[in-house]
């Protein structure tokens, strides 16, 4: 059994487009990597409806689009490592993802992604509202690229 410091990570298929996401409670920042794993790119920033059956009809449209085989969810760690409140959201994000779509999901730290998204939006003078839309898929390219560099 998984700890909250462990979260569930299934295996993932060696070959096939990956779809990062970094979870927010309004929004969530989503990527894509091509087939051969080499590149994230940003796609979208999604804000959910909170009605789980148009959540799920979205993302599977998101996965069949981008031929995705499995999913990377960013987890929002402490600067020491450990789990906080939205760490355990972005778990449950992860579970309802893996039960609604069926495709393997897995967990990458996160932390300081979105800060670092922020900083370079500020370097090339974007202004508050382009920042903010897209933020959020700038941090899911990060993460996503912090897995593929990992793997």
């Amino acid at each position: 059994m998984a700890t909250a410091s462990e979260p569930i990570r299934d295996e993932i298929p060696e070959e096939g487009s990956l779809l990062g996401l970094d979870y927010g409670r309004v929004r969530i920042g989503v990527a894509v990597s091509t087939p051969e794993r080499t590149l994230a790119v940003p796609l979208e920033t999604w804000e959910p409806t909170g009605d789980e059956d148009q959540d799920a009809r979205h993302l599977e449209q998101l996965i069949t689009d981008q031929r995705v085989v499995a999913l990377v969810v960013g987890l929002p760690l402490h600067a020491d490592g450990t789990t906080s409140e939205l760490s355990r959201e972005a778990e449950t994000f992860g579970a309802w993802i893996r039960k609604s779509t069926g495709k393997p999901v897995t967990f990458w730290d996160e932390r300081y992604t979105s800060r670092q998204a922020e900083d370079l939006l500020l370097s090339i003078d974007m202004t508050r509202k382009k920042r903010k839309a897209r933020r959020d898929m700038i941090a899911a390219q990060m993460i996503l690229q912090g897995y593929l560099d990992h793997g």
